[in-house]
């Protein structure tokens, strides 16, 4: 029953685009996340190198 509920109210909800400072959020954390994984790839391969 609940679910039945919450998909009632969000038909109900009007559909809201995305603010630009939510889209430039949105870039900043994709951005950082792939500059975090190469950081530590590159820590990975140069301080234990014993794994590859």
């Amino acid at each position: 029953m609940t679910e039945t509920k919450i998909k009632e109210e969000m038909e109900k909800m009007e559909y809201e685009p995305l603010l630009p400072i939510e889209k430039k959020l949105i870039g900043w954390s994709l951005i950082l996340g792939v500059v975090l994984l190469v950081v530590l790839v590159w820590v990975s391969y140069t301080f234990f190198p014993a794994g590859h």
